[in-house]
């Protein structure tokens, strides 16, 4: 007997079963998965045996062939029956892989006449259009001696008026021939579909089709759906009225690998508005997001925008047609998220030529197109100003957002504001243009692909010789306060502020006139521009500079010893494995790693993954945008700040959360003459708060345990720290969410950008903010700190000043958190509010407790 091994390929699945059949079962027919039969031999050894031998042979071969069938047909049954069910739990559809290209676009047909009848994928009217077109692409893709290698199939989506036939074509490519990708191009594509209707004529059987308007883009592979298949596929209709539509399983979690498509239509003449009123998709733009086009098909030609993560409910998504025609797209992966509400409806277009407005009033304002939601595709808008003779015109942008993906924005050839013939685009914090003479005209265009939320423009006349009264003027166009001139800070953006300035003895003189704080000399960053702060702050030949900027000598470098007060000569020293230092971080096995910032930074430096464990902190649930602007700040942009109100005196000191039932706050605000401060009932505690005044989805927590620092000093503030225990847990929310403490070897380096939030007074002597704020400042060099400060800082502080200009007073509290972002996005607390002149004056620095001298006394309590 010869044995064969015979492979059924069902799906992905291979059965493999051997067998012994003799040679007179000849010649088998097989049925196989792609549709057609294969004649496949068994082959058999010659007879060896005769009569009753044969007669066994036979016998056992027909008991062993029916187990075998009764064998296939379990299998059969569990992999369509049982299997079925499970894979469609697992995946809504099949995920194509990464060699499958996608090209999806329009095509404009001659004939058939456009009737309200195509609309529907289940008439015979648009499965004979339909047909007729897929055929026509089937045989220009095979023809073609490139395409037809790796060609699947087209499949046309919908028609509309025009008329359109929205269409994709699939090509898979297999690993061995991924040096032929380059070549499956776009222009590729679609020079084969219009040779192809040239040398055919425009008439195909009962479809007449034009040459000239043919598109095809790259697709999403995810995104290519046949309108036949009810699987998350969705028609709808527009109207003046709103209706609704959700993500599959909202407010629940959408299913894992979701492939999701809404078609909208509105009536001729009409655009479509979609507001979403939740929106919290995973933050990888890259496998899932909501995306959204001018047209009934993923052609990025017409793509209006692309979103993901979790928007906060004061920067909603909300995006406007330019036609009646409107295509939403949900594409996951395996992680699941809350998904979408979205409220949709029609409104009407805007007619070419009717963007605009001539406005003579000395002051006034305007916005982009349907602002804040943002501008449609395809429009162009014209504003003229005129004022009175001898007066000038200046335009404030108060927001600006005309961002779109691969655009320079020093030509802005696609979106832009256009102002005293230049261009404008991109996402500005600040932007002033004064005008040159009485009359001011500003344009703006958007094309077919890509948009913003616009802007919103404030203007007013001013006279050209006094333009800021009782301000100084700056030659940006910007007005500032008189003493915002020369204090070393670049109010007015183009350093105006800074020429020509004599500076007092608590500034330095940089070589190029301009003034800076004392504070700012030798912190490595050039802030004069000329680096002339950073000079003379070298160490001799034989010395090292430490991150304080003090010299050491070199052979003191990594010899296992604090030399340097803020332990930069250790920090990145590469000792042998398991070797520790006072500046390595040390994993929960005893080992050492030596390396600055090990912990969160997404790297398994411990070999038991210690330094990764607890990192589910330091994160924004909200995704803001890169610039915010203002010192207020937006709904969840610090979920980890704490207000702490005292009886019935409200708002007195902030603190941070580190855990569910444990805060970070600052020994002072207990420690008073007045005992009711050290009374838990004394106090209450409330997180997740932007606006004193306003509590919804705030979380009120009275406190079980206060425990100041033994070692606090009321007269230094030296050990100026304090742990509050939450007598109720908190629930973590978009809103509510604990700050990273860092590893006590963590560095937070001279010049570091961070951030100090509050409800500090918005000027000395006034009340507390009713918003939360935030002031944006950089680290201090130890050295320089201790010297603007007579002395008076010890190891467990730490200094910042203010980094941006416009900051008056204080806007953090204390025991409120100075936090510092790493290298990963990760939000790390650096500091606790304590002590300084910084918080209102712009030129002295605020004092901090400095987190990582205390992080041991803090694990000690909180086992954090």
């Amino acid at each position: 007997m010869h044995f064969t091994p015979v492979h059924v390929n069902i799906y992905n699945y291979v059965l493999n079963f051997t067998y012994t059949l003799p040679d007179q079962f000849g010649k088998w027919l097989w049925w196989r998965g792609n549709g057609r039969h294969e004649d496949v031999t068994l082959m058999t050894n010659e007879q060896k045996m005769a009569g009753k031998s044969r007669k066994t042979s036979i016998a056992v071969g027909v008991i062993i062939a029916l187990l075998v069938v009764a064998a296939v047909v379990g299998f059969l049954v569990w992999l369509f029956i049982v299997r079925s069910k499970e894979l469609e739990n697992e995946s809504t559809f099949y995920k194509p892989s990464p060699s499958t290209l996608v090209y999806s676009g329009q095509i404009k047909l001659l004939k058939p006449a456009y009737s309200p009848v195509y609309e529907n994928p289940e008439s015979a009217e648009f499965q004979q259009a339909a047909g007729e077109l897929e055929r026509i692409m089937n045989e220009t893709f095979t023809r073609d001696p490139l395409l037809s290698k790796y060609y699947t199939k087209s499949v046309v989506t919908a028609f509309s008026e025009g008329t359109l036939a929205y269409h994709w074509s699939q090509f898979d490519i297999p690993e061995t021939d991924q040096e032929i990708v380059p070549e499956l191009t776009e222009d590729r594509v679609v020079e084969a579909l219009r040779r192809s209707v040239r040398q055919e004529g425009k008439r195909v059987g009962s479809v007449a089709v034009t040459d000239s308007d043919i598109t095809a883009s790259s697709t999403d592979p995810r995104m290519a759906r046949d309108p036949r298949s009810k699987k998350c596929f969705y028609s709808l209709t527009a109207e003046t009225t709103s209706k609704e539509f959700t993500s599959p399983g909202h407010p629940g979690k959408y299913p894992a690998h979701s492939q999701c498509q809404w078609q909208i239509r509105a009536p001729k003449g009409q655009a479509i508005i979609v507001k979403f009123r939740t929106f919290h998709i995973e933050d990888n733009c890259a496998s899932d997001y909501v995306a959204i086009y001018n047209s009934l098909s993923p052609d990025s030609t017409y793509a209006i925008t692309k979103q993901c993560g979790l928007r906060p409910p004061t920067n909603p998504l909300e995006v406007v047609s330019s036609g009646n025609l409107m295509l939403v797209n949900l594409i996951t992966d395996k992680v699941q998220k809350s998904g979408f509400r979205a409220v949709y409806s029609a409104i009407p277009t805007i007619p070419p030529g009717s963007c605009g407005s001539s406005m003579t009033s000395l002051f006034g304002n305007f916005t982009s197109p349907h602002f804040p939601s943002f501008y449609p595709p395809l429009v162009d808008c014209n504003w003229n100003i005129n004022v009175p003779a001898g007066r000038k015109i200046k335009i404030e942008f108060n927001m600006f957002r005309v961002k779109e993906p691969g655009v320079d924005t020093l030509s802005c050839h696609k979106d832009y504001i256009e102002v005293l013939g230049k261009r404008y685009c991109g996402e500005k914090r600040r932007l002033v243009i004064p005008s040159t003479t009485n009359t001011l005209e500003v344009k703006f265009h958007s094309d077919e692909s890509y948009t913003d939320k616009g802007f919103r423009i404030t203007y007013n006349a001013f006279d050209p010789v006094n333009p800021c009264p009782g301000q100084f003027a700056c030659t940006s166009g910007f007005c500032i306060k008189k003493e915002q001139q020369c204090d070393g800070w670049n109010d007015c953006e183009d350093m105006s502020d800074e020429r020509n300035c004599k500076c007092d003895e608590e500034q330095f003189t940089c070589s190029n006139g301009q003034c800076k704080p004392q504070f700012f000399v030798c912190d490595r960053m050039n802030d004069c521009g000329d680096n002339s702060d950073e000079e003379h702050c070298d160490c001799g030949r034989a010395e090292e500079r430490c991150g304080d900027g003090a010299c050491i000598p070199q052979e003191f470098i990594c010899d296992g010893k604090n030399d340097c007060a803020d332990g930069s000569d250790e920090v990145s020293c590469q000792a042998s494995p398991g070797i520790c230092n006072d500046f390595s971080f040390k994993c929960k096995d005893k080992q050492c790693v030596n390396k600055v910032n090990a912990e969160c930074d997404r790297e398994a430096d411990c070999s038991d993954g210690s330094d990764e464990e607890g990192c589910n902190c330091g994160v924004r649930p909200y995704k803001h945008n890169r610039i915010v602007g203002g010192q207020n700040a937006d709904v969840g942009e610090w979920p980890w700040q704490v207000s702490l109100h005292f009886k019935t005196s409200g708002h007195v000191c902030g603190a941070s959360i580190i855990s569910n039932k444990w805060l970070l706050s600052a020994a002072h605000c207990f420690i008073q003459p007045d005992s009711a401060y050290k009374m838990t009932s004394s106090w209450q505690t409330y997180s997740g708060l932007r606006d004193q005044n306003i509590r919804d989805n705030v979380q009120q927590r009275t406190l079980k345990t206060i425990i100041t620092h033994p070692n606090y000093d009321q007269m230094t503030y030296d050990y100026d720290i304090s742990l509050l225990e939450l007598s109720t847990p908190l629930n973590f929310t978009n809103t509510v969410h604990p700050i990273c403490l860092p590893a006590s070897t963590h560095v937070f380096s001279a010049g570091s950008s961070c951030f100090v939030t509050g409800w500090g007074t918005l000027r000395e002597g006034g009340s507390v903010a009713q918003i939360l704020q935030k002031a944006e400042v950089k680290v201090i060099n130890d050295t320089v700190c201790n010297m603007v400060t007579e002395g008076q800082v010890t190891s467990r502080m730490l200094c910042s000043g203010y980094l941006t200009g416009g900051v008056d007073a204080c806007q953090g509290d204390s025991g409120g958190p100075l936090v510092c972002r790493s290298d990963v996005g990760k939000w790390f607390q650096a500091g606790i509010v304590s002590w300084g002149e910084g918080c209102a004056r712009r030129n002295k620095p605020g004092v901090y407790t400095r987190v990582t001298k205390l992080r041991e006394w803090i694990r000690e309590i909180t086992n954090i």
